[in-house]
């Protein structure tokens, strides 16, 4: 019985991969200006929302400074 559930189980292994191999032949792979536009397009919005989150936390910093009268070291 335990044989029977190992060579089963190595069966459905090597279906798995069988299976991975054909779906890989399927991907429509970018190309590489594809590849360059869509990384800049990455690396463009992760500046603009870094810009972003750096204004708002400077003014929400500057109106607690301004509200509790705090002063902080630069």
């Amino acid at each position: 019985m335990a044989n029977k559930d190992a060579t089963k189980k190595r069966a459905s292994f090597k279906e798995y991969f069988k299976s991975v191999r054909v779906e890989m032949k399927k991907v429509v792979w970018p190309t590489k200006k594809e590849t360059i536009s869509y990384t800049a397009v990455v690396i463009a919005t992760c500046a603009v929302f870094a810009l972003g989150f750096w204004l708002i936390d400077t003014g929400v910093l500057a109106a607690l400074k301004a509200v509790l009268n705090i002063t902080m070291p630069n």
